[in-house]
């Protein structure tokens, strides 16, 4: 996989699992995470980038993805695998 995987996420967020599980199950080897919970300037940066406040937010390449079940609905529509590949 060549995509970088960048993901915005917190301490205690079973979400942000489940995303990361997912992507390493997809042959993902290193995600770029930017703890929000622990630099409120990111969390800005994030919810400027994506108009939204919940994390996890993920983006593939350059591709804003969203959130866990928008990564989950991209894999059963078969588009993650080619998002990641680049």
């Amino acid at each position: 996989m060549s995509a970088r995987v960048l993901m915005y996420t917190t301490a205690v967020c079973p979400y942000c699992t489940r995303a990361k599980q997912l992507l390493k199950a997809r042959g993902v080897e290193e995600i770029e995470e930017v703890r929000v919970d622990l630099d409120p300037d990111r969390r800005d940066e994030m919810m400027q980038k994506t108009q939204r406040r919940t994390v996890p937010q993920i983006f593939i390449g350059e591709t804003h993805v969203g959130g866990c079940d928008d990564l989950y609905a991209l894999d059963a529509s078969g588009q993650l695998k080619p998002l990641l590949e680049g």
